[in-house]
């Protein structure tokens, strides 16, 4: 019924019910949770509509939308979506409404104008994984910030939250400012900025290279990369755990899906040409990165610096221009929202009964919340890519890639999973193992049935994903191959 206009009424649901939130009184706080709660699940199976009408045996975009946005200036809002964009979409309207059921209890100040927050992010995400338009893209891909800013400045859990919401705000804000006059020069050059037609435009190599650097300045700092990474380990800190969820689970993705919406496939040479570049930076990510979680003492700094080597692992997946190395880097790509979410959660959880996230106070959960540290052992095992589990075919795929395009960047990037062994391990050794703390005995209490509804789904998903991964490897199949034979007829 809704296959027409299906991708329109993902983004306008929300924004409507959010919309509409501004009319009900804030003392309603259980009703204003519960409609925004239905909103966002409502969103969740109209989603799973597109994955079921779905043709896996093509590469075209699918419900497809155009409508006129800008009169006489080659600019529509145009909306569609193929294999790669697919499980992005669906991503997305999966975290929301965990996140709004971890919020439940968390928060207990300016609970509207939070959960309508969400209900704009989800609007303007999926709006990002779905526009076709650079202009429009631009626009989207910027406003996701305001909403996430808002979460972190106002419900963040410490002092340091407005210094880190700025951090997050003006370092990627100030990354797509070149992005912003790339994509003018190629609507002035170009003549529009439809990216049907400009998949069929071909740029001089070395305008390509001057605009292929303008994008990754953008893409690079949502990913994040090395050097700017410094503002994600701070945002996630300072988050709410909901916001963390969002931030790991979805936001991060933005950067890597827009390599390969845009960077690969408008910029072909330019993106061979500095796919060293790409190897040594996501190298020496992987490596740093592995090496400084081990080290931190804080919950979440740990799971965030784990997050900046998984995304610099996708990033090599990407530029090994291969078909295992592709599909690779968007399937670890989900799943590493899917386990980095579940994660956040987990330190959630207990962070809303003692409200620290200090290593040091925690020992001995084993004997006292059982369920829980099973729960959070499956996750651990997950994030060092168990076989079994979801991350494992995502980083199995890449590294094979890897091998067969550059043996050295292969054996170097495999020495994540070996310190991510480390740092997860250790982490979990310290937390359930060890001399309870008598003190906080009373304050324990293991996962309620809440907490188990947010958990539940995030560990079916990884454990579907991880043994049969076929059915989100064949969707994308056709999309994967369209872009790679794009890229080697466009050398």
């Amino acid at each position: 019924m809704f296959s027409s206009n299906l991708l329109s009424t993902l983004i306008l649901l929300p924004l409507i019910g959010a919309f509409g939130m501004l009319f009900i009184p804030s003392r309603y706080s259980e009703v204003i949770k519960a409609t925004v709660l239905s909103i966002s699940l409502i969103e969740f199976i109209l989603s799973l509509n597109l994955w079921m009408q779905f043709d896996h045996s093509t590469a075209k975009f699918q419900f497809v939308e155009v409508y006129e946005w800008i009169d006489n200036s080659n600019i529509v809002f145009y909306l569609g979506i193929d294999g790669i964009s697919l499980f992005f979409v669906l991503l997305t309207t999966l975290l929301i409404p965990i996140c709004l059921l971890a919020s439940w209890d968390a928060i207990k100040t300016n609970v509207k104008e939070y959960f309508i927050a969400f209900l704009a992010m989800e609007a303007l995400v999926v709006a990002v994984f779905c526009v076709l338009d650079l202009i429009l893209f631009y626009v989207f891909f910027e406003s996701v910030l305001i909403p996430m800013f808002i979460i972190i400045g106002v419900w963040g859990s410490r002092e340091r939250r407005i210094r880190a919401a700025y951090m997050f705000f003006l370092y990627t804000l100030l990354g797509s400012v070149l992005m912003l006059l790339a994509i003018l020069y190629i609507y002035y050059s170009a003549g529009t900025t439809d990216y049907q037609t400009l998949l069929t435009t071909t740029f001089d190599p070395e305008v390509q290279k001057l605009l292929w650097l303008a994008f990754f300045a953008s893409f690079a700092t949502k990913v994040p990369m090395l050097p700017v990474h410094i503002w994600l380990p701070e945002a996630h800190v300072e988050a709410p755990t909901a916001g963390s969820v969002i931030l790991a689970g979805i936001l991060l993705k933005l950067g890597s899906y827009g390599f390969l919406r845009f960077s690969l496939p408008l910029f072909p040479y330019a993106s061979v040409y500095f796919t060293p570049l790409i190897y040594t930076f996501g190298v020496i990510a992987v490596i740093y990165t592995s090496l400084t979680a081990i080290r931190q003492t804080d919950l979440k700094r740990i799971i965030a610096y784990a997050s900046v080597a998984h995304m610099n692992l996708v990033l090599i997946g990407m530029f090994v221009f291969n078909i295992q190395g592709l599909e690779g880097s968007i399937l670890q790509q989900l799943s590493h929202g899917l386990v980095s979410g579940a994660l956040f959660l987990c330190v959630g959880v207990i962070y809303d009964r003692h409200h620290t996230r200090l290593v040091k106070y925690y020992s001995g959960l084993a004997h006292t919340m059982p369920i829980y540290i099973a729960i959070f052992m499956f996750f651990s095992m997950a994030n060092i890519a168990l076989p079994g589990t979801s991350s494992f075919v995502g980083e199995f795929l890449i590294l094979v890639g890897a091998f067969q395009t550059n043996t050295t960047v292969c054996v170097l990037s495999a020495t994540g999973m070996i310190l991510g062994g480390g740092y997860s391990l250790w982490l979990f050794n310290r937390v359930a193992f060890g001399n309870i703390k008598i003190q906080y005995m009373s304050q324990f209490s293991d996962v309620n049935r809440r907490e188990m509804a947010t958990l539940l789904p995030l560990i079916i998903l990884t454990l579907v994903m991880g043994i049969y991964p076929e059915i989100f490897l064949d969707p994308m199949h056709v999309s994967c191959n369209n872009l790679l034979e794009h890229i080697n007829i466009s050398q």
